[in-house]
């Protein structure tokens, strides 16, 4: 079989109303670009049909894979579980709302063939690419975000919480064995991550549309996301980014249901 080239992550909570739709889109585009691929849906203990969903559409699309996470831990813990599962030399997660169509990965996938290490999806470097703003007090939210991470992390890019990023593989195996950050707030960590292990990252505008059916909650999450910026400095000065962590002993044993084949 031939090696796997692409791998795509969907981190999925509740998602049984849009996830075949989703699928959908991605092995179309997939299927039209002629990649070597797979695509691994991290079903993050979901309380809907998800995972019987999935697993019925796998049946029938075999280059799709579920992967179970033992409960729901989050969707950072759901992005590493599915980043360390991937079979790809080139891995990309993504938001099962596609904000950003599944055809930006392109974009992305090309920024590490440039030499990139790491390529994240950015909303405000090209506004004029936002096809459906978010609501004004989201985006003050966001501003403020963005400052806390230059004034904390060092993290000066215009856009850390888009959830589209690609790595390579070394890039991935080097950033989420050290990621501790299991909710909301795991892409500055990564990011953070990513600058210590002086890898290269590239921030590439993307089109995307503002999901009015996003489950972030601006006060109650923002909170928590506060929270977690403080943790990730608080563990860099304890020293937990400078050496692999082994993989939680929850998910080398989680459920797993697999399935992979190429995309002709």
């Amino acid at each position: 079989m031939a090696a796997m080239q692409y791998s795509i992550v969907i981190p999925a909570y509740n998602e049984s109303e849009r996830i075949v739709s989703t699928l959908d889109r991605v092995l179309a585009y997939l299927a039209e670009q002629r990649w070597e691929a797979e695509v691994v849906v991290v079903n993050d203990g979901s309380r809907d049909a998800t995972a019987q969903i999935v697993r019925s559409y796998a049946a029938q699309h075999p280059h799709v894979r579920l992967i179970e996470n033992p409960g729901n831990r989050g969707k950072g813990y759901s992005v590493r579980h599915g980043m360390l599962k991937a079979q790809g030399e080139l891995l990309l997660f993504t938001d099962a709302d596609l904000s950003s169509p599944i055809a930006e990965a392109r974009k992305l996938f090309q920024a590490i063939e440039d030499g990139a290490d790491l390529a994240m999806g950015s909303r405000w470097l090209n506004s004029a690419l936002q096809t459906e703003r978010q609501p004004l007090l989201r985006q003050l939210y966001g501003r403020l975000f963005n400052l806390l991470l230059r004034v904390v992390l060092g993290l000066n890019y215009r856009d850390t919480q888009c959830g589209f990023k690609a790595f390579n593989r070394a890039a991935a195996q080097a950033i989420f064995p050290l990621q501790r950050i299991e909710r909301w707030g795991f892409d500055p960590e990564i990011l953070f991550i990513a600058g210590k292990r002086r890898l290269r990252v590239t921030e590439v505008a993307v089109e995307w549309a503002h999901d009015h059916g996003s489950k972030i909650n601006p006060l109650r999450d923002g909170m928590r996301m506060l929270l977690e910026v403080l943790a990730v400095r608080w563990n860099w000065m304890r020293g937990h980014y400078r050496t692999p962590k082994p993989a939680p002993a929850d998910a080398a044993t989680a459920v797993t249901e697999e399935k992979r084949t190429s995309v002709a």
